[in-house]
């Protein structure tokens, strides 16, 4: 039976599958659309589409390093609530996700989905059966990885209660500083390691906003220069890691305390929950300060 463009568009109304996934199933169903149906929810993917957009802000970021040390791959798995983040089902799953990422060095998400785990089924064939049997949108949302490539380089982590993960990659020092460094960042969330790695245009917009601010002042220009160019330093030592007075001691920055431990920040990724996803906040970011200056 010839398989039409307006019984493909019929099968996905009634499914929410997508059409690729509705053209296969209607071939090997020979058309028949109620069979198809069927198909389609025996595999999972009726199920799995469906709830595919809804919003899926919760969830856990999953943390794992080679046993040599000197790979280490972050994973952000989502859910749609706290209970399902909890669920024994869900967290086999994450498990079987990072595993796959550091076994593979795999940190695009869609390469990663592709992966064959358990009898040549793929991550995203898991991932549709969890949704089948749990009823929740799952998704994995991003992974990043870290390599310790050089001879004298360490690799730290740190997990907050599965909600924000970090890894470090340092030059020098060792696997305690590096930790410590990976929870500075997992607090205070800088956007680059030193000022020289901000871009020229970040810098350009902030010292407009600046200029414009000071402008007010009714100071002279030479004062409002001096004034913009102190409080884009100030600015600087916000958002870079080395500029950061250090969350465990704010009497140094982690720019000293790594020139004082003769080490040196080589790379680091931060994943956060449903970071840039809408939905109700929660402040992480004060209960991770509050733990490590805690510890």
């Amino acid at each position: 039976m010839a398989i039409t463009a307006s019984l493909v568009k019929e099968l996905r109304e009634r499914t929410g599958v997508g059409m690729m996934e509705c053209k296969k199933a209607l071939v090997e169903t020979d058309g028949d659309i109620d069979a198809a149906i069927e198909l389609l929810r025996k595999t999972g993917a009726a199920k799995a589409d469906k709830k595919s957009g809804r919003v899926a802000a919760e969830g856990v970021i999953q943390i794992k390093t080679s046993n040599d040390g000197k790979n280490v791959v972050l994973v952000e798995i989502n859910c749609e609530t706290d209970f399902v983040a909890k669920d024994e089902n869900f967290l086999k799953f994450c498990e079987q996700v990072v595993d796959t990422a550091l076994q593979t060095g795999l940190d695009d998400v869609e390469a990663l989905l592709g992966a064959k785990v358990i009898d040549d089924a793929t991550l995203d064939q898991l991932r549709k059966e969890l949704i089948a049997k749990i009823g929740e949108n799952i998704q994995v949302r991003r992974a990043a990885k870290a390599d310790a490539t050089g001879a004298d380089n360490v690799i730290g982590t740190y997990n907050h209660g599965g909600r924000i993960g970090v890894a470090v990659v340092l030059e020098g020092g060792d696997e305690e500083l590096a930790r410590d460094i990976a929870m500075h960042i997992a607090a205070v969330k800088p956007e680059y390691i030193s000022a020289d790695d901000v871009p020229a245009e970040v810098l350009d917009k902030e010292r407009e906003i600046l200029s414009a601010q000071a402008a007010d002042s009714g100071k002279p220009a030479e004062i409002i220069a001096k004034m913009v160019e102190g409080r884009l330093r100030k600015f600087l030592e916000e958002i870079t890691l080395l500029g950061q007075k250090f969350v465990k001691n704010p009497d140094v920055t982690v720019g000293k305390l790594l020139k004082e431990k003769g080490a040196r920040v080589v790379d680091y990724k931060r994943l956060e929950v449903g970071e840039g996803i809408e939905k109700a906040e929660d402040n992480f970011v004060e209960e991770v300060m509050a733990q490590a200056r805690g510890n």
